[in-house]
């Protein structure tokens, strides 16, 4: 930027911005516009509005008494409306002032609600595809208006003529682009078709397209909305809604929720997705706007939690950003996400109340997405909860089939707690749910709000071992050599050893061992590291009694038995961490190295054992 000679210039003199066109279209075409494409989506959107702006000033016409007419041959793209149309000074005023929107005019702006534009830029997009826009427009307003020829060039100059009326027999206005030899990708006669139906497919007012056959016109968008349509049966406008789903979004719905929330003039359908989705992945929804395509990822139409539906409406009063790729976030916009919310709410509540086997099918898919929602909505919580699926100790069951089995439900804080102790809690009859996935703990231990005759608490090791049956003291005094050694060598994990009787006997150990006492040992073996620095001060003030592992070998188990016996002190130690590294394999949980090393060493050891004894 050159800085103006103060010197030649009377001090406070205004002066006017200059525009580098050239550096204006290429900020839009990186920073504003997600593709040149929507050159003409701009075109058409401008097309839309002036015919608002012509059934205004009309307001007895019929909505197909006017249209909008596309043709594209490979050499130019043509875009023909039969909208208002400009007069030669509404043209040096709107197409020559970047920024400044034509419907402002003539209190237009009044009825701002009516127009899909909001910011009077998008026949600058035009110029992402050709190097030359010619507008040629004659004004519905006056009724003897000449017809005004416009050509803008991408260097920022431009020319304006008036021209006979017979230039243009009707009013309306064509913009004519030729476009430039590196745009042919969104300019061939295949692809403007294709970008038409794309965008206009929704549009309320007729939009064909010619090519170079020069045949009958095509039309963009034969059918209207399939929920603006009338049905025989309420069956049949189901089945309509959900093969448009299919159609647009290439999925067959699971099933399809109308949408409609006239406040706003929101119409659509959300179409609940077949397939699990991982919680919190977030959909794109298909947004038009007064019939104008706005986006198809727009994410903030609904809450987070809806991410089992993806949703294509068309709304009226939803108000788009700049690039009218996205919608401003404001009040409305927050309200109508709220609104839909309630519709999805209403949704699973009517089919929780009429029709089982399709909660039962989109729990099966949707479970997740339910529990999210279930943790922050009581009236979910109170309706769905009984039905959604849990792990349990009795297999997967819902909530209300497995506290009537068990008066007293525990529950696990970790999914590898519940491995390792859900077959010997099976065996002892204790009702154990596993609550380490996502919002399963935090439910469950709702339950009561739903059955308060049912008691929950999180499940302790002491429950659990005191559900395991003590061995008569001559057993136990006959294996305590046995258990001595078992403890030396298991000291290296600050693991005890005990012997117990429980089923099933075909299980030879249980590991107690939670994820909080090993991250208990870790700092206290931390700060004995450090003992002296200042971490290790830090970490020795945030130590506790660091609970140990309990290693609980099986007296039902023949393996355990014949161990017991074992008088050699190396075969002792070494059966006593194989039956270590077997228990904590069982509980799935992720081996430490040194307990990796401990099993493979274990296993050579006791294969070396046996083969001495057999030579």
């Amino acid at each position: 930027m050159t800085l103006p000679d103060t010197a030649a210039t009377p001090a406070g003199d205004d002066r006017t911005f200059q525009v580098d066109l050239r550096g204006l279209v290429d900020l839009l075409s990186h920073h504003l516009y997600s593709s040149p494409r929507v050159y003409l989506r701009e075109l058409l959107q401008n097309a839309v509005d002036a015919l608002t702006a012509r059934h205004t000033l009309e307001p007895g016409a019929s909505t197909d008494a006017f249209g909008i007419r596309l043709y594209a041959d490979g050499s130019v793209v043509r875009v023909e409306d039969d909208g208002v149309g400009l007069t030669e000074a509404d043209v040096h005023t709107f197409l020559a002032t970047i920024g400044r929107s034509s419907k402002r005019a003539e209190k237009i702006a009044e009825q701002r609600g009516d127009f899909i534009g909001q910011f009077g830029i998008g026949l600058l997009s035009c110029f992402l595809v050709a190097d030359e826009i010619h507008v040629l427009s004659r004004s519905a307003r006056t009724p003897d208006a000449p017809a005004v020829e416009w050509r803008g060039r991408g260097d920022g100059s431009y020319t304006v003529r008036s021209l006979p009326a017979s230039a243009r027999p009707r009013p309306g206005t064509t913009v004519t682009l030729t476009p430039r030899a590196d745009a042919g990708e969104w300019t061939r006669p295949l692809q403007v078709q294709a970008l038409a139906r794309h965008f206009g497919s929704l549009l309320r007012h007729p939009v064909t397209f010619t090519d170079t056959t020069g045949g009958t016109p095509a039309p963009v968008n034969p059918d209207p909305a399939p929920w603006a349509g009338t049905y025989p049966t309420p069956g049949a406008r189901s089945r309509a809604l959900a093969a448009y789903g299919e159609d647009v979004l290439g999925f067959k719905p699971l099933d399809t929720i109308e949408l409609d929330l006239p406040a706003v003039g929101l119409k659509g359908i959300a179409c609940v997705l077949p397939e699990t989705v991982p919680a919190g992945r977030r959909h794109g929804h298909r947004v038009h706007v007064k019939g104008m395509l706005l986006s198809e990822q727009a994410e903030e139409i609904l809450p987070e939690w809806a991410f089992f539906v993806r949703c294509v409406v068309d709304a009226e009063s939803l108000r788009p950003t700049a690039s009218r790729e996205s919608l401003y976030e404001d009040d409305t916009l927050a309200a109508v996400r709220d609104a839909l919310a309630e519709r999805l709410r209403d949704w699973i509540a009517r089919a929780a109340a009429s029709d089982p086997d399709l909660l039962a099918r989109f729990l099966q898919v949707h479970h997740l997405a339910v529990k999210s929602l279930a943790v922050h909505d009581d009236e979910i919580l109170r309706m769905l909860l009984p039905w959604l699926p849990f792990e349990t100790t009795d297999g997967h069951a819902t909530l209300d089939e497995f506290a009537r089995t068990h008066r007293t439900v525990l529950v696990t804080s970790s999914v590898e707690e519940f491995r390792q102790v859900a077959a010997i809690a099976s065996a002892a009859g204790l009702g154990v749910v596993n609550g380490g996935y996502t919002y399963d703990r935090e439910l469950v231990h709702r339950l009561p709000e739903i059955r308060p005759e049912a008691s929950v608490a999180d499940l302790d090791p002491a429950t659990l071992t005191a559900h395991l049956d003590p061995v008569d003291r001559e057993t136990e005094l006959a294996a305590a050599a046995y258990l001595a050694q078992a403890r030396d060598a298991l000291a290296v994990f600050d693991c005890d050893v005990a012997l117990r009787a429980f089923q099933p006997a075909s299980a030879p150990a249980l590991l107690v061992d939670s994820r909080e006492a090993r991250h208990e040992r870790t700092r206290s073996q931390l700060a004995r590291e450090q003992e002296g620095g200042v971490w290790g001060d830090i970490l020795g003030a945030l130590r506790q009694e660091a609970p140990r592992a309990q290693l609980i070998l099986n007296q039902l188990n023949p393996l355990v038995r014949t161990a017991v016996t074992i008088t050699e002190p190396e075969l002792a130690r070494t059966s006593a961490e194989a039956l270590y590294g077997q228990a904590a394999m069982l509980s799935r949980r992720p081996l430490r190295p040194a307990e990796s090393s401990l099993i493979n060493r274990s296993f050579l050891d006791l294969l070396a054992h046996a083969l001495r004894k057999d030579s």
